[in-house]
């Protein structure tokens, strides 16, 4: 079954409004009666939320970027810790711009960085979307990215270029609201907070809430979605549009709503195989890659079927590790690892568009 017996659980629960799940024997017994074949991927979850939590219960506030744990997970306030110092520390390259709040009033903050110049062509990462599988996700981008293009500066070429010529922004926390839930009830909660009159349904699943195929009456009233479409259209100068996920061990481009194949889908293609190539070649983690709908399932209402269609050519998806062994809840053993081939990968896709501006 598609991503192990307690995501569907927690599905069912997400699709009724609940935030507790659903029992598992009462989903067994569900797909039986139905003739639904599934598999237990991960036999005791709550081993593994417990070991998460223990080991972030163990973090020291840190007073300075070099203090910082970077082997383990984090919360909301000691990411946005992170981001304070980042900027103070190296205040010449980096700057906090905040672009929204979230429907419960969190900031929504991205880092600029930023050799100066106004306007300038952008490369835009994101992460966070959907709050179970953001740990391992926003520790790549808070932690590791933000300290490997700031040390980068200056020393490696390729980075020092692409900074020279674009800016990039770093979205730290896509779905605060979501994020902060998944630390304080329920770990495997994947959408907003939000909530609409009459309804007791809670929260929206922000990555199918953009104006591409949307599935839904009216699109929008989404803040954490809205903040983004409000930047990137007054922006108007972003080349290349990233999103990182978890998990499935993907590169995936547009489109998710259609079959239709995208105008650029043989330069994408021939961009994502770079970038699995260069992934690879550290650890040699295998991904797949290709558009969304043939590669991983249709969607409509996605993030980057939508900026794709506002001329942002260079438009992906990374699923990151696993394939379903841990899922939402890979080990902080797994974190550095993960991050170092997923560097190469965004590097291969920066690099490409900055040799090929449009």
């Amino acid at each position: 079954m598609m991503r192990g017996l307690l995501v569907f659980a927690t599905l069912v629960a997400t699709a009724l409004g609940t935030e507790t799940f659903v029992g598992l024997q009462a989903v067994k017994v569900f797909l039986e009666s139905n003739g639904i074949r599934y598999s237990i991927m991960i036999e005791d979850v709550q081993t593994l939320v417990d070991e998460e939590k223990l080991q972030m219960a163990r973090n020291v506030r840190p007073r300075s970027i070099a203090s910082f744990n970077y082997a383990t997970y984090h919360n909301l306030d000691e990411i946005y810790d992170f981001m304070d110092l980042l900027a103070a520390e190296n205040s010449k390259l980096v700057s906090k711009i905040q672009i929204g709040k979230s429907y419960e009033g969190r900031p929504i903050n991205v880092l600029k960085f930023s050799t100066g110049g106004s306007n300038r062509p952008a490369i835009w990462i994101d992460t966070g979307i959907h709050s179970r599988d953001a740990a391992l996700r926003l520790f790549f981008v808070c932690f590791v990215y933000p300290l490997q293009i700031v040390d980068s500066y200056g020393e490696d070429p390729s980075l020092t270029s692409i900074l020279d010529n674009y800016d990039i922004f770093l979205e730290i926390v896509t779905n605060p609201d979501g994020f902060a839930f998944t630390h304080s009830k329920n770990r495997m909660w994947r959408k907003t907070r939000s909530k609409k009159s009459g309804s007791s349904c809670i929260g929206v699943d922000p990555n199918r809430n953009w104006d591409a195929g949307f599935g839904g009456k009216r699109v929008g009233g989404i803040s954490s979605v809205e903040a983004i479409v409000d930047f990137v259209t007054s922006h108007g100068n972003i080349k290349a549009f990233i999103s990182i996920h978890s998990y499935s061990q993907l590169l995936l481009y547009p489109f998710g709503y259609t079959s239709k194949k995208a105008a650029d889908q043989a330069e994408l293609d021939e961009v994502a195989k770079k970038a699995v190539q260069a992934l690879s070649s550290l650890h040699g983690t295998k991904y797949k890659y290709g558009s969304i709908i043939t590669t991983i399932y249709q969607a409509s209402g996605g993030t980057i079927d939508w900026t794709y269609e506002q001329g942002i050519k260079y438009s992906f998806t990374f699923e990151l590790r696993d394939t379903g062994r841990y899922g939402f809840l890979l080990p902080a053993n797994q974190i550095i690892p993960t991050a170092e081939e997923t560097w190469l990968g965004l590097m291969a896709i920066m690099e490409h568009t900055r040799d090929h501006p449009y």
